[in-house]
């Protein structure tokens, strides 16, 4: 590709050198370098790529993306591109170089604090019942329509963004679903992306450590949606919104006239309705009600927050061209989403759910939704990771000590910081005595296991499908799933072994009167 069919796309770019020039790739990791590539030298929080300009033309780049001007030095022996914003500039280079991958396809991206991961699920279902092949991109798992692997992040990197998707356009896939996070947005990770429907699930409080208020967090993800407005990118982006949601009713507000909008939730003026919402521990149905017509929806999920996530997902398959009808229909085999209120499993009596919770909006959610079962107790486990937003951490134990019967505060992930710390940060949000602090999260969990009773429900809540945990000096193995059905197993052979050294019954022979 030659730069001069990449220049229109940046931001009022100043060129310094010639821009007839063959590219063969494009790289922000100066140590990846190779001879005919762009060199972005970006500004991150601990390094500054500027300071690596010198090292990739040693290895033979071509071109430096910079906000900085050329050194004088440099001036006439190398192209040159200043431009305020290379960020933006290196994710347009990555989708042109890539070849577009995301044109050809139906791309749902889904944004907000809570119901991303579930949102993108049941998307890619519809999706891959529909059309056969469909990727995804999120918090748990990256599907390129042949293999699944791991996600290490949200939203990756837009280098690493683009090659996935041209994977997922080469392997056939029709569509592709994928979380859009804040930060994702805000670094222009997403820019050069087509979108076909845009979907924003609700914002509560997370992030303040990178975004510091919620203002500048709604911010960030109404860009989103202005950028489509400014370029669509060849499609007809449809913003598919909860407004029921305050930021969503604003959003939507903000955007009239300039985007096709379908709005959803419970509210009367949603253009689709969820209306006469009834479940039970195996799922929920309830009825979409669109411009007259009502459907029947039928689910294996539990919680008033899934039916946001499946009335979400369904307006979205709309808007990428799936009939609503069949997407219904289909919606009744959707997956269980790992670490998403799954239950784990139960003993005695007793039921396990894993979920990742993590927000004081989430958890409040994952235990209304429990409390609606009606268990004889709900105890819930949880905690708060380390190196980020600690004004929520008492509002937390505020939510999870007003709703639980009883409370287990225990470690997440510490990353740098004191877990004991942590847990008294929680509990100062806290009122009552129903709690319990238990650092060691093995422990907290076989604790609260072995407590239970007949009818009662546990809740872990924090870490979900993540399976690890960060410590200052150490990142172990660990599965709040795997820990809670250890746990389960351990209470099902105490109890055999209870019962195995009972004494035999008495045999009572039947008093006989005299005669």
């Amino acid at each position: 590709m030659n730069l001069s069919t990449l220049l229109p796309l940046f931001h009022r770019p100043v060129i310094s050198g010639p821009s007839d020039i063959a590219l063969s790739a494009v790289t922000d990791d100066s140590r990846q370098v190779k001879p005919g590539m762009i060199f972005a030298a970006l500004k991150g929080g601990q390094v500054d790529g500027n300071q690596y300009v010198e090292k990739a033309l040693a290895a033979g780049a071509s071109v430096i993306i910079s906000d900085q001007a050329p050194p004088a030095k440099l001036s006439n022996q190398i192209t040159w591109i200043h431009t305020s914003n290379p960020r933006q500039a290196l994710a347009h280079c990555a989708a042109a170089l890539a070849g577009n991958p995301a044109a050809g396809m139906k791309m749902c991206g889904i944004t907000g604090t809570n119901g991303k991961t579930t949102s993108a699920f049941l998307v890619q279902h519809l999706m891959k019942q529909a059309w056969h092949r469909a990727g995804m991109l999120g918090t748990v798992k990256i599907d390129d329509g042949e293999t699944i692997e791991p996600a290490t992040s949200t939203t990756p990197g837009p280098i690493e963004l683009q090659q996935m998707i041209r994977r997922m356009a080469d392997h056939d896939c029709r569509g592709v679903a994928m979380e859009v996070s804040s930060h994702g947005i805000d670094q222009h990770r997403i820019t050069g992306i087509p979108y076909d429907a845009c979907v924003f699930t609700n914002l509560t409080q997370d992030h303040l450590d990178y975004h510091i208020t919620m203002e500048a967090y709604f911010a960030a993800k109404k860009a989103w949606f202005k950028a489509l407005v400014d370029n669509p990118l060849g499609k007809k982006p449809v913003a598919v919104i909860n407004i029921d949601d305050a930021y969503g009713a604003d959003l939507a507000e903000s955007l009239q006239g300039q985007l096709q909008i379908m709005t959803f939730g419970f509210g009367v003026h949603c253009d689709y309705r969820i209306n006469s919402l009834k479940q039970t521990s195996r799922g929920m149905e309830f009825e979409l009600n669109h411009k007259g017509r009502q459907f029947l929806v039928r689910a294996p999920f539990i919680g008033r927050f899934n039916a946001y996530n499946i009335a979400g997902a369904l307006v979205a398959g709309v808007a990428c061209g799936i009939p609503l009808r069949d997407s219904v229909a289909m919606m009744a085999d959707a997956p269980q989403v790992s670490g998403r209120m799954e239950n784990v499993g139960n003993a005695g009596g007793a039921t396990v759910f894993v979920d990742y919770a993590h927000t004081p909006d989430a958890l409040e959610n994952a235990c209304r939704t429990l409390r609606e079962l009606e268990p004889g107790r709900l105890l819930t486990i949880f905690g708060c990771g380390g190196d980020r937003d600690k004004r929520k951490r008492p509002l937390m134990g505020e939510v999870a000590s007003r709703l639980s019967d009883y409370c287990v505060v225990t470690s997440d992930n510490p990353r740098s910081e004191n877990p004991s710390s942590i847990l008294q940060e929680i509990i100062s949000g806290m009122s009552g005595s129903h709690h319990i602090a238990i650092e060691d999260r093995a422990e907290a969990i076989f604790k609260t296991i072995e407590a239970t009773k007949a009818g009662d429900i546990v809740l872990i809540a924090g870490k979900g499908h993540e399976t690890y945990q960060q410590f200052a000096d150490r990142t172990i193995e660990f599965d709040d799933k795997k820990e809670a059905q250890k746990s389960l197993r351990a209470r099902v052979v105490a109890a055999a072994k209870f019962r195995e050294s009972l004494p035999p019954r008495k045999t009572h022979k039947p008093r006989h009167k005299d005669p």
